[in-house]
């Protein structure tokens, strides 16, 4: 077990703060091993174990716990006492009204509060306002290229870093993929069961969805047309060419549910030269590349969509703030903003010929600013860049991000 050091580091930096922690990210990426990870750096740091409370709310010991009532009941038994205690709550949701409770005991002033969600939902208005101004979020995705070697060279010493971006690439960064052997026949049906998973207890049960093989193909389109443009319309007018009438106001709202699960992340498009973020017509990506071969087995027929998924990742995991940009009748993949500095950059599979190469890097050159810019492909030779503009491997700009 990797720690995953850049999520830790952010829960360090506010322990002792005035804000509750709010972890959030899509079943299975990793939030109750963090939790762990730091309920034992609680202890190495010196508190004591009985001023720590850790709960999972999807563990049968806490399932008499259902409402905030009881959640407030429990916590003043477990954590008596006006000294400082520590709060660890894991799948948070689960316990109805939970932030009624949250809030009273933050209040007080005694409790240092973590605690974790899958579903977007428990961030939304009601309990924003309701903690308003008290609460920071980190987001948890799955591992990054970097964090999937560290997990192989565990077991895999001398692995090479091709042989790992073909791995990464198949199985994509689900934590628990690194327990099985990295075949087919032993990631696959785990993928597609954690699919399954999601779907049912974070979309379908959830929000009370009868019509589930609409949202099962909706779902399925947004896997296979990862990277292209799209939008509740376009996937409305294909479902009804394959005979299956549906409103687009019903795929917006599966959409929705799907973004609220974190299962799939959907990207705006801004008009580089009207300076303004598009209203129609958006990028969707799933929050792991694995989940759709989970589902279809491996195939590589959008290869460029699939990379382009990798890219985007690996930028949200550094905490880029991710676009897709519009310059008229061009588009660069990726605008990507941090502590307001941006990047561009294009993704490719290969640029295997001159007509590749100029749209890439000619996309790139009509945007006149001084702010990075980027071209990556899996190309094994490379040549120099453009006019300033980099050129790197997809692998290399994954381990170097």
């Amino acid at each position: 077990m990797i720690e995953r050091q850049y999520y830790l580091k952010k829960l360090k930096s506010y322990t002792d703060k005035p804000v509750i922690k709010v972890i959030t990210g899509m079943r299975r990426v990793g939030k109750s091993t963090l939790l762990q990870q730091y309920y034992n750096h609680l202890l190495s740091i010196g508190i004591h174990q009985e001023n720590i409370l850790i709960m999972n709310m999807e563990s049968l010991e806490f399932d008499f716990i259902r409402t905030y009532s009881d959640l407030n009941k429990h916590i003043k038994r477990r954590l008596p006492g006006k000294n400082k205690k520590y709060l660890l709550i894991d799948e948070v949701q689960n316990i109805r009204e939970w932030e009624k409770a949250i809030n009273s005991l933050f209040s007080g002033g005694h409790y240092d509060i973590t605690i974790t969600g899958s579903n977007a939902r428990m961030l939304s208005t009601e309990l924003s306002t309701l903690l308003s101004g008290r609460y920071i979020e980190i987001p948890v995705y799955t591992l990054s290229f970097k964090e999937f070697i560290q997990m192989r060279l565990t077991s895999v010493p001398d692995e090479l870093t091709k042989e790992s971006f073909r791995l990464f690439l198949r199985y994509g960064g689900l934590p628990g993929i690194h327990h099985l052997p990295l075949t087919d026949e032993a990631i696959f049906p785990y993928l597609n069961a954690i699919y399954n998973t999601i779907l049912l207890k974070d979309v379908v049960s959830r929000n009370k969805i009868r019509e589930v093989e609409l949202l099962e193909r909706i779902t399925h389109f947004i896997l296979n047309n990862c990277g292209n443009i799209t939008s509740a319309k376009n996937i409305a007018d294909y479902l009804k060419s394959q005979r299956t009438p549906i409103s687009v106001e019903t795929v917006q709202n599966y959409l929705h549910f799907l973004t609220q699960a974190y299962m799939i992340h959907r990207v705006r498009r801004y008009d580089l030269k009207g300076k303004r973020y598009l209203e129609y017509f958006e990028k969707f990506y799933p929050a792991d590349v694995g989940l759709r071969f989970g589902i279809t087995g491996y195939n590589d027929e959008n290869i460029s969509g699939i990379l382009e998924n990798i890219v985007y990742l690996a930028l949200i995991q550094q905490g880029n703030v991710v676009s897709t940009g519009q310059m008229g009748s061009n588009e660069v993949d990726f605008i990507a903003t941090f502590n307001n500095r941006k990047s561009y950059i294009q993704v490719a599979y290969l640029l295997a010929d001159e007509k590749t190469v100029e749209r890439e890097f000619g996309n790139l050159e009509r945007i006149h600013d001084n702010w990075p810019k980027m071209v990556v492909s899996m190309d094994d030779h490379w040549g120099e860049g453009r006019g300033g503009i980099l050129r790197k491997s997809i692998p290399d700009f994954l381990l170097e991000i």
